[in-house]
């Protein structure tokens, strides 16, 4: 199954701040696919006009939403108060992943 994961994160410099430390646990995490929980096809980060950091998104294949979930709330960023809120929608059967090269190392 595949799923758009959406991740809004709190206002602010702190977080900002918080963020850039665990980016690159984030970014360990992403390659991983949570230690096999999904595959992250691909995703970014999100910004608002003035060019700011807001969340991030990814679209993921995994067996289930609840491994889809897992993923998501073991990532760094939200497992350290980065995340505000995460959103998780099944795409359609017919979503055509193959046109993505994974992110993630399966």
């Amino acid at each position: 199954m595949f799923f758009l994961m959406v991740c809004k994160h709190h206002d602010g410099h702190a977080t900002a701040a918080m963020r850039d430390t665990l980016r690159p646990k984030h970014r360990d995490w992403v390659g991983t696919g949570g230690d096999g929980l999904a595959v992250v096809l691909t995703g970014s980060a999100l910004w608002d006009d003035a060019g700011q950091g807001i969340g991030n998104f990814g679209i993921l294949q995994a067996d289930s939403e609840a491994n889809a979930r897992a993923f998501a709330e073991g990532d760094p960023f939200f497992v350290g108060g980065v995340v505000q809120n995460i959103t998780l929608t099944r795409l359609a059967d017919t979503f055509r992943a193959d046109r993505i090269m994974p992110l993630s190392v399966t």
